[in-house]
């Protein structure tokens, strides 16, 4: 098997899981939420599908990814990604790094045998993310997109309620990311289109696009408009959109980082002919479920058979959203240790991939002021 790990049943619930040798690239936001997951479920989700060995970070500031090694428990720090795609001990690849270093590094990592596990969105482009998606699926590795929001326990619980047809036909789909940052004169990388290849689109509205996939299904076609509001910015700051679904749902997808007052709102609403559901980020813990027209009730997302509970507290005591990237990187170590599959509850590379065709139509509508086809490619 690709990166040479395998898990006798026998070795479970002791002390001598199987480690896994972890290579990452990027230090600061991201960071800091994977590796907070890579040791918390080393010791919550007893015994763990693999155990996480901090083996190598990178990143191109030596003094800050030398902070960063001591900071998060990693045994060293490198400066040049290449060095992790060589070493032997790094078995999983981590890619927490600026857009436009998720391709070459992700690849080439995939290339040498390693499992990988990216950022979103997966690529600046739907070329570059088919790109990705082709080349890493060829490798036999495991790979994985980092939407961690299909690992938050109301979600996942949405996704059961749906699938057991308590919703009924959906009709519906209705999704907004809002955050209030984008008004900032700093020169961050997330403002470069070299660098990010889109804004809000890219940062936010991949997040609403990959849910509604996940959620509702293949989005087939979108009519879209975005908005630059800050002088010389490269990228958008706000865009809007009305997809159709394959199913024939109809959906309404915004995301904007200029929603004075939003912290990081992300609300989703889905209607059916037996009932609706509704989330809200900032109250993770809670999912809304109607059903039928009897109003809407809180289900209050912590009893001990509710997705992922099993590792964490008695009912009522809360978790955050840190707590989605322990869950998703269990996902993963697990799909790697018995050699099973990262879809569908974990995002492939294909998922990437196809959420970036979505954001690349949403880009060609508002560009040609006509709805847009979304035109999927195979691997």
């Amino acid at each position: 098997m690709a990166g040479g790990i395998g898990v006798d049943a026998g070795a479970k619930g002791t002390a001598d899981v199987p480690e896994i040798g972890v290579g990452m690239l990027g230090y600061a936001f991201m960071g800091k939420a994977h590796a907070n997951g890579y040791k918390t479920l080393s010791y919550m989700a007893w015994p763990p599908p693999l155990r996480p060995r901090l083996v190598s970070i990178a990143g191109r500031d030596e003094s800050a990814v030398a902070e960063a090694a001591t900071r998060y428990g990693f045994e060293r720090y490198v400066t040049d990604w290449r060095e992790q795609v060589a070493d032997p001990d790094v078995q999983l690849f981590d890619n927490g790094g600026p857009n436009n270093l998720h391709a070459e590094p992700t690849i080439a990592a995939a290339e040498a045998g390693k499992h990988v596990f990216c950022e979103k969105p997966l690529g600046r482009t739907a070329g570059e993310s088919h790109e990705m998606w082709r080349r890493v699926g060829a490798t036999g590795v495991k790979h994985m997109t980092a939407f961690n929001y299909r690992f938050v326990p109301a979600v996942r619980l949405a996704r059961e309620m749906l699938e057991a047809g308590e919703l009924g036909d959906v009709l519906h789909f209705r999704g907004r990311y809002l955050q209030e940052w984008g008004t900032t004169t700093a020169d961050a990388w997330r403002f470069h289109k070299d660098d990010a290849g889109s804004g809000a689109l890219g940062d936010l509205g991949a997040h609403v696009i990959d849910l509604a996939r996940y959620l509702v299904g293949e989005i087939s076609s979108v009519s879209a408009s975005m908005r630059t509001f800050m002088d010389g910015r490269e990228v958008d700051d706000a865009f809007e959109a009305v997809v159709d679904f394959e199913s024939r749902a109809l959906g309404t997808i915004e995301a904007t980082r200029f929603a004075a007052g939003r912290k990081n709102a992300f609300s989703w609403e889905i209607n059916g002919t037996k009932g609706s559901l509704a989330f809200d980020l900032e109250r993770l813990n809670e999912l809304h479920h109607s059903d039928g027209t009897k109003g809407f009730r809180t289900i209050l997302v912590s009893e001990a058979d509710h997705p992922f509970w099993e590792w964490w507290w008695p009912h009522g005591h809360m978790i955050g959203w840190e707590h989605s990237f322990v869950h998703e990187i269990h996902h993963l170590l697990t799909a790697i240790a018995g050699d099973g599959d990262v879809a569908p509850h974990g995002a492939t590379f294909e998922d990437g991939y196809r959420a970036a065709e979505v954001c690349d139509a949403i880009v060609r509508s508002s560009e040609s002021g006509r709805r847009e086809d979304v035109l999927f490619r195979g691997a």
